[in-house]
């Protein structure tokens, strides 16, 4: 970087958070702390705003955020910075104590019983796969683009402000629904641990819905104690996590080399009862089970060393994931036939049917350890994912707030734990579970097409008609995704139609790895078989999307509707008065570096 540009970025930084202390409010609250753009500062303003509404959209939809300002110029708005305290130890660690939960646990039960049977571990693997092409993509962003935004700001990079906003509203939905389906689920096994049915420590209110019928203290208090523990400190955090996850996946190796004690081959068979279908239908929900990943990635800018730390973190937490489920769906199946597996509490009963019912309280224990450690990563990451989205004015920056003390980000903390655990209290596990997936599934998807457009497209060195085929590209593989997605979800039969579309598939992607040259390499580490993972991953993610029921796509509708409303009368003004006060800091700090250059020159001719 050179010397202009680093007076550059250290004017703006100084700007940003001078200007960030002189609102600051200690005991109060203001309407600043809010709104604090000039479209809200009067209502005359904010109907010439709305006014502005198709222009503001086009230049949002258009405009992209550089490398230089989320690492700089919008970690700066927290008004302090938050701590680098993290190695790749204490990475892989929180993604094991992200990852390895509930799902297993709980999900586990339902989908071999009703849906997939003993080809549940195939669903394990498929969702597995796709999943460890996600992790590639998050970990290549994470390390260039170290921020505690994860795939928000790396879609803010790469496809712009709309698309971060819609994704970031789904980020929002996805970590509130997660940890409030663990907290649910921690519930029911803490029943068990207690000799007792799952409803029996809920409140049930006849008058609701049967999905919103069981309200779950138990839940909210749990919920509620994590969220002191997460707005402390992050490297208290991670060293809690660190004791219970070794805790934890002692207590899979007992669960697995007990249970294969009591294996007969006869219960897989027979493997797919439910056909191929039920195996990705399955693969769609158990997807959820792999989640917590990208919780990782979102703490890069706390970690010290991201080069090295967050590819050995990411990575190796998920291939101990990976394996870990596998071997775990094999040892249920093997235990007893697919059709007496407990839907609710599956390895507790297994092994009670098995004559070791000593057992039960052991696994109950191992999956309220589990739990509880993806609660916590969980609340730790959602945090920061509103942290960053704050940064940009898309939320009220109140959230962006870093305390000095902690280094934590406890607006964020506190409001978004009160968030999950309202939904905890009233929604049932497997509406949240469908509804989870959805939105996981589309960003996913949306980090992988980033990644192709970030190493083929760059501003300025990408040609016109480098560009075109680009696009070309990406809309074939896209398109054909959708229409072998579509072909499923509507139950086709025959398989003439997915040759066709695989095919098509293919050869869009060959087609950008030959046509198009790369036009980025990446600096410290990168994806290998670029364009064929990112490709694959948005393939594998649009077909499980599929295979998801319809009341979950209505449901998802709805979201993103009221998403889009949000965005129209206020996201979009905010970020764009934010970003165009940017452009205009850009600006002042360039005069101001001519002026003092100007004014070298001259000392310089005088001497």
């Amino acid at each position: 970087m050179t010397s202009s540009q680093s007076l550059t970025r250290e004017l703006l930084c100084n700007t940003l958070k001078s200007e960030a202390k002189s609102r600051r409010r200690c005991c109060r609250l203001t309407k600043n702390d809010f709104l604090p753009e000039k479209s809200f500062s009067s209502w005359r303003n904010y109907l010439s705003a709305l006014r502005a509404t198709p222009s503001r959209f086009v230049h949002q939809l258009t405009n992209r955020s550089l490398e230089e300002q989320e690492i700089h110029e919008v970690r700066a708005r927290s008004r302090h910075e938050m701590r680098r305290t993290l190695t790749w130890w204490d990475l892989m660690w929180l993604g094991v104590g992200a990852v390895i939960g509930s799902g297993i646990f709980v999900l586990t039960g339902l989908e071999t019983r009703d849906v997939a049977g003993p080809a549940v571990v195939v669903s394990y693997a498929v969702s597995g796969v796709s999943a460890m092409l996600t992790v590639f993509c998050y970990t290549e962003f994470a390390v260039e683009i170290p921020v505690a935004g994860g795939s928000f700001a790396y879609l803010r990079v790469e496809l712009g402000d709309f698309i971060a906003f819609f994704a970031a509203g789904n980020i929002v939905l996805e970590s509130i629904i997660g940890g409030a389906a663990v907290a649910r689920s921690w519930t029911s096994y803490f029943a068990t641990l207690c000799n007792h049915e799952p409803n029996d420590f809920r409140i049930t209110v006849h008058q609701f819905s049967a999905d919103y019928s069981h309200l779950d203290p138990i839940a909210v208090g749990v919920i509620a104690i994590i969220c002191v523990l997460a707005a402390l400190s992050t490297k208290g955090s991670s060293r809690f996590n660190y004791f219970a996850s070794i805790i934890h996946v002692g207590i899979i190796l007992f669960i697995i080399i007990a249970g294969l004690t009591k294996a007969d081959t006869k219960n897989f068979s027979p493997f797919t009862p439910y056909g191929v279908r039920g195996i990705f239908t399955a693969s769609a929900v158990l997807f959820f089970a792999y989640l917590g990943f990208d919780a990782v990635a979102t703490m890069a800018e706390e970690t010290k060393d991201p080069g090295k730390d967050i590819p050995i973190g990411l990575v190796g937490s998920m291939v101990i994931a990976v394996f870990a489920y596998c071997l775990m769906a094999v040892t249920l199946c093997l235990m007893q036939p697919y059709y007496e597996v407990d839907p609710d509490a599956a390895f507790s009963v297994a092994f009670e049917k098995v004559g070791m019912g000593w057992a039960k309280y052991i696994v109950a224990l191992g999956a309220l350890e589990g739990m509880t450690t993806v609660l916590l990563v969980g609340s730790v990451s959602q945090a920061r994912y509103l942290t960053h989205i704050a940064r940009t004015h898309m939320l009220p920056p109140w959230f962006a707030y870093v305390n000095d003390r902690t280094g934590t980000p406890i607006n964020a903390t506190i409001v978004m734990m009160c968030g999950t655990a309202i939904v905890a209290l009233f929604t049932s596990l497997d509406v949240l579970s469908e509804l989870l997936s959805i939105s996981t599934l589309f960003i996913f998807m949306l980090v992988a097409l980033a990644l192709m457009v970030r190493r083929y497209y760059v501003s300025g060195v990408t040609t016109s008609n480098d560009r075109n085929k680009l696009t070309s590209c990406i809309a074939i593989v896209v398109g054909s995704s959708i229409a072998t997605a579509l072909y499923w979800g509507l139950e086709g039969e025959g398989w003439i139609w997915y040759v066709i579309t695989i095919t098509i598939w293919f050869f869009g992607t060959l087609s950008l790895k030959l046509l198009v040259p790369q036009a980025r390499e990446p600096r410290i580490w990168g994806v290998p078989w670029v364009p064929w993972v990112p490709s694959t991953s948005i393939l594998i993610n649009m077909f499980l999307l599929s295979s998801i029921n319809k009341d979950s796509f209505i449901r998802f509708g709805v979201w993103s509707l009221l998403l889009i409303v949000y965005y129209a009368l206020i996201g979009l003004h905010a970020s764009y008065d934010t970003s165009k006060g940017t452009e205009e800091e850009n600006e002042d700090a360039q005069s101001a570096l001519k002026a003092i250059e100007v004014e070298q020159a001259e000392d310089g001719f005088r001497t």
